[in-house]
């Protein structure tokens, strides 16, 4: 059911599913947080696999999908988007969900349990990173998420979408069936020039404070995903492990920086049996293939 909740920034979206029928009722609901010009229909295939033992919660961000930002006060960075998420669990009565975010949601989602430790139960980051610790790399990714934002408003959807498909971090998905990746193109071209520009600006790696100092403090269980074929993020996620008090990283064979749709039956193969309590801490030591970072 697509639900609209009234916020004083203006109208979060969200997609609010109930579990099937005879569903365990005591199992906390679930939150999914799309990426970078996605929405809650990028989780439309997970979904229905989530909702056979829990509730199921995709929001759509700032910029993104159907919510709408009013409040010209908004500042568009991560922590309000993460605020904004805590206040829709807030105005649905839930106290306590578990969070799945991917990529730039995966940001959002760790500055939430960072900000709002008490309303995340257990958490999963899919392909997703604790922000740039280096300012001077802050302030060239800040400086080139502004001129993209400039292009996606100068030049349009169409031709930002094609920018955006021919990155290297998306090489993996030639592999995909032809429907999946049309499906997926889709979703990017019904985005809006102004709110994905606005999200870039405001909630783009550059404009994301390091997190990696506050990991240690998380005191929920977090599982890192990331693909086989992504070694940058593969990188990335052996790299934070050691900073979560109860962390475990999990690679998902065959996939790219999409794993819950290059790989779906393994991806919530393994997300499942985390939050149905499995999962164990293990750093990772095999060696990767070297990677081109995009």
């Amino acid at each position: 059911m697509i639900r609209r909740i009234e916020m004083a920034a203006g109208t979060v979206a969200l997609s609010d599913e109930r579990p099937v029928r005879g569903a365990a009722r005591a199992v906390r609901p679930l939150v999914l947080l799309h990426g970078f010009t996605g929405s809650h229909e990028s989780w439309a295939a997970a979904r229905a696999t989530f909702r056979a033992q829990r509730r199921v919660i995709a929001i759509d961000l700032p910029g993104h999908g159907a919510t709408v930002v009013r409040d010209a006060a908004f500042d568009w960075s991560l922590a309000a988007a993460a605020d904004l998420v805590a206040a829709t669990l807030a105005a649905l009565r839930i106290g306590s969900a578990d969070v799945l975010g991917y990529s730039m949601g995966g940001r959002v989602a760790l500055q939430m349990a960072l900000a709002h430790p008490a309303r995340v139960g257990r958490l999963v980051l899919e392909s997703a990173s604790a922000g740039l610790e280096s300012a001077a790399l802050r302030a060239r990714r800040r400086a080139a998420d502004g001129r993209l934002a400039a292009a996606i408003e100068g030049e349009g959807i169409a031709a930002f979408v094609r920018r955006w498909e021919a990155l290297p971090l998306f090489r993996s998905l030639a592999r995909q069936p032809e429907a999946v990746r049309d499906a997926l193109r889709r979703q990017r071209l019904a985005c809006k020039p102004a709110g994905l520009a606005a999200s870039l600006r405001g909630m783009g790696l550059g404009a994301q404070p390091w997190l990696g100092g506050e990991l240690e403090t998380l005191p929920m269980p977090v599982l890192l995903v990331s693909g086989e074929r992504d070694a940058k993020f593969t990188r990335i996620a052996a790299s934070l492990l050691p900073l979560f008090a109860a962390g475990t990283h999990e690679i998902v064979a065959g996939a790219g920086h999409l794993p819950h749709l290059e790989q779906p039956a393994r991806f919530l193969r393994v997300v499942c049996d985390f939050l149905d309590g499995g999962g164990r801490r293990r750093e990772f030591r095999r060696s990767l293939s070297r990677g081109e970072d995009a």
